[in-house]
């Protein structure tokens, strides 16, 4: 019981100190949660690997982990270094400017233990971690600078941004029988926002139910769904009258689906299916984001007792459409905030690029005994470009563009008790 409540008293310390920023790679989300997950593309729907990655992933999974029927705590951390440049060509200037670089540090840590019941079919996890962000830092670059031909306004919109997103969750996990379990977190969100003008903010709530059916000792099937989580950012949006306006951004429904196979006692395969409902989220659905559907491979393998080496795959389908031949000096309105359709796109284009789809992964991870492992991994998001053209605020032909690449570098370890 004393392990129990210092493991209570780390995952509070860690969650009152901690943020993400840009941890962007489907649309805002990151692939998956720890260095075990994210190793193996991000998979984890029918058989994750560790505590952390079943409440984020799957909360079922927990009566199935390897540390079962023990209990599990996680630490985990993750450096994640975007690159985002941009390029807008308007009112007769030509500018180009590389986001100011910046290492993000990303925290996790996720418990499971037993609910100690008879008949002792019940678990209970608790995780939080920093599972979404997005953010671009132009200031002082040509992007920020004011355009003769604008009336002295700025070349963009959107240069400086950063959503941040922490969550915490804890689940139950439920299994009547040997072959199948259900799961259910309560999602509580503490977000921020700044657009420029100083951060607000606030928290959002959601769950996620999800089942996990093993057909045979070698083959598991997992499905999830995620309910929507909407957060409401008090005066963050600048309006031209002086005064600020409020913004609600809704992280999307998700429904997931995946399939693992252990074949030769040492080689795990896993993939899974997402939908991320981007086109229905409020905020998202203002700044006209697309459905996303998300592909993810895993594979893990035992190259001795002890030792793991683990690779990965996930696309997601880029949710940003573009705006081919835009009118710049009509105006769009985003929940009352009017703007010129201009500085709407630019807004899009330049300060929220949640464009990468294509990432591949890999790990290692080495148990040193029975109750402790360290895990290591690496994940690369291949550079994505978007660009559409149109006019700008003098009527004249204007052009964007944006692209982004991303790294991250993952360490966790692991304890069981």
């Amino acid at each position: 019981m004393r392990k129990l409540f210092a493991v209570f008293g780390v995952l509070g310390l860690v969650l009152a100190t901690s943020a993400t920023a840009f941890a962007s790679t489907n649309g805002t989300n990151l692939i998956g949660i720890g260095p075990i997950a994210r190793s193996m593309g991000g998979v984890g729907i029918a058989a994750p690997q560790d505590a952390i990655s079943a409440v984020f992933a799957n909360p079922a999974a927990m009566c199935f982990g390897a540390y079962c029927p023990g209990s599990e705590f996680n630490f985990a951390g993750t450096l994640f270094r975007p690159k985002p440049e941009a390029k807008v060509s308007a009112g007769g200037v030509t500018a180009s400017a590389q986001s100011d670089e910046k290492i993000y540090n990303i925290p996790a840590i996720g418990l499971s233990v037993p609910i100690p019941v008879a008949p002792e079919i019940w678990r209970f996890g608790l995780a939080a971690y920093g599972v979404s962000g997005l953010g671009v830092d132009y200031r002082d670059t040509k992007l920020d600078q004011p355009v003769a031909n604008f009336g002295g306004n700025p070349l963009a919109a959107g240069t400086d941004t950063q959503l941040q997103t922490m969550k915490f969750a804890p689940a139950v996990a439920y299994q009547p029988t040997d072959r199948l379990s259900l799961g259910l977190d309560l999602q509580v969100d503490y977000s921020s926002l700044d657009l420029g003008s100083g951060s607000t903010f606030n928290y959002g709530w959601g769950y996620q139910l999800g089942v996990l059916y093993r057909l045979t000792d070698a083959i598991s099937l997992g499905a999830t769904y995620i309910s929507p989580q909407k957060v409401k950012y008090e005066n963050v949006l600048a309006k031209p009258d002086g005064f600020s306006a409020n913004l609600e951004l809704e992280s999307p429904q998700q429904v997931g689906f995946g399939v693992a196979f252990t074949l030769f006692d040492k080689l795990l395969l896993e993939g899974d299916v997402k939908w991320l409902n981007w086109s229905d989220a409020q905020g998202y659905h203002e700044f006209d984001w697309d459905d996303q559907w998300v592909y993810a491979l895993g594979a893990q393998y035992e190259v001795i007792p002890k030792l793991f080496l683990r690779a990965g795959f996930n696309y997601g389908s880029n949710p940003v459409k573009r705006h081919e031949n835009f009118t710049g000096t009509t105006f769009k309105t985003v929940q009352g905030t009017t703007l010129p359709t201009y500085y709407y796109e630019t807004f899009r284009i330049i300060g929220f690029p949640a464009i990468v789809e294509t990432h591949l992964t890999a790990g290692i991870g080495y148990e040193f005994s029975p109750k402790f492992g360290l895990h290591m991994g690496y994940t690369h998001a291949f550079e994505k470009k978007i660009k559409e053209s149109g006019t700008g605020l003098d009527g004249g032909p204007a052009s964007m563009e944006s692209k982004l690449y991303e790294d991250s570098l993952e360490l966790g370890l692991t304890w069981r008790f």
